[in-house]
């Protein structure tokens, strides 16, 4: 019998860490959906307005939940520091070189916010750092 994907990939427990992360955003007021993000392909979005984080089940097959997870929530600290908009950090990080085609596509401000994003998302302590980031900006 073959199991339908989403159903397949929903099936997944997200590990301690994912979990921890998850909890802390919801502390602070995001709710976290483990659904199927309204923009199609998209691995996880934050709607800034309702404070909603999206995560496509299809990150736990990848082995991307916790860099998906550190994403958003990296956005969700800009949005916190912005209130109206999301805001950059001015993270004292550069960007790794790897991660540049992933945030050059887009223009302007969204530039810099997907680079702090996607330099979170990307270092070993990624999920330390993203706590950091929400315990500064989201009190």
């Amino acid at each position: 019998m073959l199991i339908p994907f989403l159903l397949a990939s929903s099936l997944v427990s997200p590990e301690p860490e994912f979990n921890q992360l998850r909890q802390i955003l919801e502390n602070y007021g995001f709710e976290v959906r483990l659904e199927l993000p309204p923009i199609q392909g998209a691995y996880g979005l934050l709607r800034h307005d309702s404070k909603t984080i999206w995560i496509n089940p299809v990150v736990f097959d990848l082995g991307l939940a916790q860099p998906t997870l550190v994403h958003e929530a990296v956005h969700a600290a800009q949005s916190c520091a912005g209130e109206q908009n999301l805001q950059t950090l001015g993270l004292d990080i550069p960007p790794p070189t790897m991660t540049t085609p992933f945030f050059f596509r887009y223009h302007s401000h969204r530039r810099e916010l997907e680079a702090e994003a996607y330099t979170i998302q990307v270092q070993p302590n990624r999920t330390e750092l993203a706590i950091e980031l929400l315990d500064r900006y989201c009190p």
